[in-house]
């Protein structure tokens, strides 16, 4: 195919409209956003397709939020930026999308940090690492599955005693603000168990003078885990996952939080399984990223604009 603009956005736009069958309305709004972009790229002496750099779409993006463009938008706008790139490769024109790492820019809301589920599965697997001894893994595995699996604080995780914990129903009584009572998974079962049973005894044999003999969670000197070390904890498993978004320990209950919902929980469900007060404190969850929920919303209204 022809790597000139202007000939690629009629054949992405003739694709749409006829092989995809969206809407006429749809489809000129793909056409509005991409004459937008081609006629920016033109002014900048881009002609081809493989000119262009992930730099370039970052300059139209600042271009246009500096021209006024709202932030909703902006956000269609590099959507539809978006699927144009993914044509071009899909159609051989490019190698790569390199679109696909630009972003808009954030609204004056900062939303919470969430780790895809992939991450989420890369960050467990790691927590098993080999860097360290097989108790201490297995007590960062059984850590990281159960803070997921409930949603809990750092706090609350690290406050876990036995009598907390029913192994048997898989429910654990977390005592931090808004006490509740949560379920947790086969993953975070087994994980809790291999450690309690096979590693926690090696820890709480490490300890000079009184063992811990009520905390779950127990640091290398078998005294019970700092806020500290788990943040310490899932930092390493983020590196050696190569998860590259800052990781803390409120990462997996933000991502908790959002795989509920997205998977179907609604607001007032996660809401009492997050412990919070108040359901708008749990609605700042429902967010999907913004260039999903306008790509489906244009793609998918009939009379979308």
């Amino acid at each position: 195919m022809n790597g000139e603009l202007p000939m690629l956005e009629a054949r992405f736009l003739a694709h749409i409209d006829v092989e995809r069958g969206l809407s006429a309305a749809t489809v000129q709004a793909y056409e509005n956003d991409i004459d937008q972009y081609v006629r920016w790229l033109g002014e900048q002496g881009i002609a081809k397709a493989a000119s262009i750099t992930s730099n370039d779409v970052e300059d139209f993006v600042a271009a246009q939020s500096k021209s006024g463009t709202s932030a909703v938008s902006l956000a269609r706008r590099l959507a539809s930026i978006h699927m144009f790139h993914r044509f071009m490769q899909s159609e051989r024109v490019v190698a790569d999308d390199v679109s696909q790492s630009v972003r808009p820019p954030k609204s004056a809301e900062t939303l919470p940090e969430v780790l895809t589920v992939d991450e989420v599965q890369r960050l467990l697997d790691a927590a098993r690492h080999d860097d360290a001894s097989e108790a201490v893994s297995m007590r960062d595995s059984a850590l990281l599955e159960l803070m997921y699996a409930t949603g809990c604080r750092v706090s609350e995780a690290v406050g876990l005693d036995f009598t907390d914990v029913d192994m048997d129903a898989q429910v654990v009584r977390l005592t931090g603000k808004g006490a509740k009572q949560r379920l947790f998974g086969t993953y975070a079962a087994n994980a809790l168990r291999a450690y309690v049973e096979h590693a926690r005894p090696e820890l709480e044999n490490k300890a000079k003078g009184e063992r811990e003999r009520s905390a779950i969670f127990l640091n290398k000197r078998g005294k019970r885990l700092t806020r500290q070390s788990v943040w310490e904890i899932i930092k390493h498993a983020g590196a050696l996952a190569h998860v590259s978004k800052p990781l803390h320990p409120h990462t997996l209950r933000h991502s908790f939080a959002t795989h509920m919902l997205q998977g179907g929980a609604d607001v007032r469900t996660v809401q009492e399984l997050l412990g919070h007060a108040s359901v708008k404190t749990t609605q700042m969850y429902t967010h999907v990223s913004q260039d999903t929920l306008i790509e489906t919303y244009i793609t998918s209204h009939p009379r979308a604009k």
